[in-house]
């Protein structure tokens, strides 16, 4: 006879498992679908993959090992459903229902993440990194930028579609694991186990396994999207003393204090972690309005002065004939955030995150704050809304008037899209800013930052010959355009004679390469354009991104108290120069033919790199190379943890 206390125990039939089934059924949609996804970006990249045996291998097999882990990663709020919800629900009929519905809707997240990869691969050659981070939180723009490029609602609906047909075929798996659950303390038990797993990879497993090949588009082919989104979440912040190969602070700061020390400079005191000096630039200062145009991604090879034969940059190129051009500029990074950086506090890029997008980057000394003590009023000017990347903070706290597309009217803008207005509708507001400030009785410094040449690639009609939402050419060409004709109307207003106009690339188009830093992906254009003040010129010495305001600012002949990194290129001696390529984590330092590149886990390689292709050769590691270039990182990355940049 049964007590009437006792329950009956359920025992799983033949066809039936415990629910945890239903774990390992995801896991293998994960990994199913990730090598469907590689197998695809493989194709997209085949021009650019080195087929060998090794890297295959490298690919798929290291590939493999990161889909398992990610799939780990993946399947935890099931297993938590399963682990949590009692017995007797999940043995209910109708609970399948619901297990149909979970299905459903982490398929469609697998599925909607595979056309995300396709279409990131597309604009960055990479799975997702920092970039994906950042789109995250800027979610506005971002999916803004994603409807007005593509046919999303088509897309979406055939991923609906798709994933109901999946689960169709799926239920009689998802309706077989329904029918028996394991008692509390056994799923305890898988939960544990699981647990114990997760923990193993957390802290023995990192993204970087996958660098085991000399070509980029390989690593980034061997690596899991969703896990390198995890991984760059937990590292948007790189502490360099912690990951990067380190000399004393003592020994890097005297190498930086003689590297930086130029004819025209003197050190304000004897401070050993200083780099504070005194410009002194002979003859009367020049209180010229200054007109810094940074243009959204503009590579080199975009002009005919740098050799393109596609005629987009006519009056770019027009400009250089009659400007003062460097044709052997640097840009330190791959975002706008990094080109604002250099462009405004001359530093060499630390690593993870910009320091405009970091917190306590307030009072740091910026070009806004020399002029401002040379009695010019400072104006960040832009195209978008500050709030983006954290641009309007940053300028705002150090020593810049904030104006963007919140200053225009409705009535005054030709064509807009999700990140900002039409750049000839940025000019016109510059010039507005410009008039109002000499008005004033001030001159005036303005950074301008155009937004135009970035996908979707879309401007006004009737301005050029190539069609609106076609090709980044279009967006070049029609940011020439808008650049000329403010140039045209400029030339005649009263102040374009008492004027320096500067246009510089915030950072290249693309960064992708076969090696790790591309030297080519980081050549930027610079014109100084002045009739009657700049003679026209090539300037052929290597330059940094971070030398234009020095070099701009002695050209003023400004004298005056520096701590920036950057040189004058004029007042530098030949043979010194030097200048600085980064990703998020890899830190490059070009001298002469060498490469040297910083990484975390304190690696430093050497490189010979191709100057036209951006491919490179490894070569023997020159010591005294590796610590010049580390004394460059290491004493920027102390100075501003350090609140020195103040």
């Amino acid at each position: 006879m049964i007590s009437t206390l006792e329950a009956p125990v359920i025992k799983p039939t033949k066809k039936q498992t415990n629910s945890f089934q239903l774990a390992g059924l995801m896991i293998t949609i994960v990994i199913g679908l990730s090598f469907f996804t590689r197998i695809a970006l493989l194709f997209k990249s085949a021009a650019t993959v080195d087929f060998t045996i090794l890297n295959l291998l490298g690919i798929f097999g290291i590939g493999l090992c990161y889909d398992l882990i990610n799939a780990a990663y993946f399947i935890l709020p099931l297993m938590l459903y399963i682990w949590l919800l009692p017995g007797r629900i999940m043995n209910k009929r109708w609970h399948r229902f619901v297990l149909y519905g979970i299905f459903f809707f982490f398929t469609f997240g697998l599925l909607f993440n595979i056309v995300s990869e396709w279409f990131f691969w597309d604009e960055f050659s990479s799975r997702f990194n920092f970039i994906a981070v950042d789109y995250l939180v800027y979610t506005h723009e971002v999916i803004g930028n994603i409807r007005q490029s593509y046919p999303v609602e088509i897309i979406v609906g055939m991923l609906f579609l798709t994933t109901i047909a999946a689960i169709y075929f799926l239920r009689p798996v998802i309706k077989n694991a329904t029918g028996y659950s394991l008692p509390f303390k056994y799923r305890s038990l898988w939960m544990a186990g699981y647990v114990s797993v997760l923990v193993v990879f957390y802290y023995l497993v990192d993204n970087k396994f996958k660098q085991f090949s000399e070509n980029t588009y390989v690593n980034e082919l061997a690596g899991n999207g969703l896990y390198e989104l995890f991984a760059a979440y937990l590292n948007n912040e790189l502490d360099y003393a912690q990951f990067y190969q380190k000399i004393p602070n003592a020994e890097a700061f005297k190498m930086i204090r003689e590297q930086i020390k130029t004819p025209e400079s003197q050190f304000v005191n004897n401070d050993p972690f200083s780099i504070e000096r005194k410009i002194m630039n002979p003859g009367k200062e020049k209180k010229m309005n200054v007109v810094l145009i940074s243009v959204e991604s503009l590579s080199a090879d975009f002009l005919g002065s740098f050799g393109n034969t596609q005629k987009i940059t006519p009056n770019l190129d027009s400009l250089a004939g009659h400007s003062l051009l460097f044709t052997n500029l640097y840009a330190t990074g791959t975002r706008t955030v990094r080109g604002l950086e250099a462009l405004s506090i001359g530093t060499p890029p630390t690593p993870g995150q910009s320091i405009v997008r970091r917190p306590k980057n307030e009072g740091l000394f910026s070009m806004g704050r020399v002029f401002e003590e040379k009695g010019y009023q400072s104006k960040f000017i832009y195209g978008g809304y500050g709030y983006f990347d954290n641009m309007g903070y940053f300028f705002d706290h150090n020593n810049y008037q904030v104006v963007d597309r919140k200053k225009i009217a409705k009535k005054d803008i030709a064509y807009e899209n999700i990140w900002g207005v039409a750049d000839e509708n940025l000019f016109t507001l510059a010039t507005k800013e410009i008039e109002s400030t000499i008005k004033s009785g001030k001159p005036v410094f303005a950074h301008v930052m155009t937004t135009s040449n970035h996908r979707p690639f879309t401007y006004p009609d009737g301005r050029i010959d190539i069609p609106s939402h076609t090709s980044r050419e279009g967006a070049v060409k029609y940011t020439d355009y808008a650049i000329g004709k403010f140039i045209k109307e400029a030339s005649k207003k009263p102040w374009f004679k008492n004027t320096l106009f500067v246009i510089v690339a915030d950072h290249c188009a693309s960064s992708a390469g076969k090696a790790d830093l591309p030297v080519n992906k980081y050549l930027i254009p610079l014109l100084i354009y002045s009739p009657g003040n700049i003679a026209p010129a090539k300037m052929e010495r290597l330059m940094s991104q971070i030398d234009l305001g020095p070099t701009v600012l002695g050209l003023l002949n400004f004298s005056y108290t520096s701590k920036f990194f950057g040189y004058d290129i004029f007042k530098l001696e030949s043979g010194r120069e030097r200048a600085f390529i980064s990703t998020y984590q890899s830190l490059g330092y070009i001298r002469k033919d060498t490469l040297i590149i910083l990484k975390p886990q304190r690696i430093a390689n050497a490189f010979v790199p191709n100057f036209k292709d951006g491919s490179a050769r490894e070569t023997d590691l020159n010591k005294s190379l590796a610590n010049e270039a580390i004394s460059w990182y290491q004493t920027a990355s102390y100075q501003f943890k350090n609140k020195m940049m103040k």
